[in-house]
């Protein structure tokens, strides 16, 4: 096979988003059949290539991982009712990002353990379910997406009132297999009546929807510059249709103040209604502040600034998300799991 490369002309393929290249040489004096059967060869390896290139690998976690992640829910649960900040955040990392509905992101352990204190000095945790739905072990980073049931009680009442709610935990693993908590987002499946109570304002915080997004500077970040640039016209259109073809048939949506939406039948469902009952869009903003590329995976950070009008209602409303794209067998980029907040 290496004597006869020299015969043949060069071709390169490219694999979007793997930087896979295959090099084929071509001249006129090599045999016809000899010619095609090296074609023939070199097409099998390319196409092996290819299948592996995209194949969906397994997210399964081991037992491990699913013993820490319960263990962690566990003792968080026990220092939430124990009004115990401190052992509520131990495996929160250093750099931590915190995405709470209603209220901008704060950054940092520092910052988050003082979100912590000023929720707990204001409410009584009576008890808290949290439910996992899905957990992807994705080599460096493991995510996982679930809801939660907490009954909660103001410092300043008697009563007790029920959360609903979703959130999704994002864990970095370090060389030696330790989980740290890197980002920890949540939403509520219908507005608490305690809503403002949750909210810690004297806290430092940052609304990232302000903040410079990444520059395009590489095929990946190049993709998601399409993509989001695309769904703004399909957003601020009420174009359903086109906008059900971003998302994988597997979706599982964690959406403010909706339960969570979970397959294709699901998806659709919620996107025909929800078009319906969107504002005239003014103007709309798609930005993406971090991706990690994850071998077939990408978790992408993203905010949007969104000029909204409704009859004489105006406004400008600000937002959050997380969302986990998973490259097809096709090459194609789509959404597989996403959480959304407000600020």
């Amino acid at each position: 096979m290496a004597a006869a490369a020299k015969h043949f002309k060069e071709t390169i393929f490219h694999l979007p988003g793997r930087g896979i290249l295959l090099i084929l040489t071509e001249y006129p004096d090599y045999k016809a059949e000899n010619l095609f059967a090296m074609k023939i060869l070199l097409t099998s390896c390319f196409c092996l290539m290819l299948c592996k290139a995209f194949s969906q690998r397994s997210v399964t976690p081991d037992s491990r991982t699913v013993s820490s992640l319960a263990e962690f829910r566990k003792n968080y649960v026990a220092a939430l009712k124990a009004n115990d900040p401190a052992g509520a955040t131990r495996l929160f990392a250093d750099s931590i990002r915190l995405m709470p509905e209603n209220q901008p992101t704060i950054w940092t352990k520092v910052h988050v353990l003082k979100y912590y204190q000023g929720l707990l000095s204001r409410i009584r945790v009576k008890d808290c379910q949290l439910e996992p739905l899905d957990v992807m072990d994705l080599g460096r980073v493991v995510v996982e997406f679930g809801t939660f049931t907490s009954i909660v009680q103001l410092r300043s009442k008697t009563s007790a009132d029920t959360v609903h709610g979703k959130y999704a935990n994002i864990w970095s693993r370090d060389t030696k297999g330790v989980l740290l908590l890197a980002t920890q987002a949540w939403n509520y499946s219908q507005p608490p009546a305690i809503a403002d109570s949750l909210v810690v304002r004297d806290v430092p915080s940052v609304n990232m929807a302000y903040q410079a997004h990444i520059p395009v500077k590489d095929p990946l970040s190049f993709e998601l510059a399409a993509y989001n640039s695309f769904q703004e016209k399909v957003i601020m259109e009420h174009d359903a249709i086109r906008w059900k073809q971003f998302y994988a048939d597997d979706f599982m949506f964690l959406y403010s103040n909706h339960p969570v939406y979970r397959g294709r039948k699901e998806i659709d469902a919620f996107l025909d209604d929800h078009v319906k009952q969107l504002p005239v869009f003014e103007k709309l903003d798609i930005r993406t502040d971090r991706i990690e590329d994850l071998d077939g995976y990408v978790i992408e950070y993203a905010t949007h600034i969104a000029i909204v009008r409704s009859g004489d209602w105006s406004g400008v409303v600000t937002g959050k998300n997380i969302y986990i794209w998973r490259r097809d067998s096709n090459g194609i980029l789509r959404i597989c799991r996403g959480i959304a907040m407000y600020d």
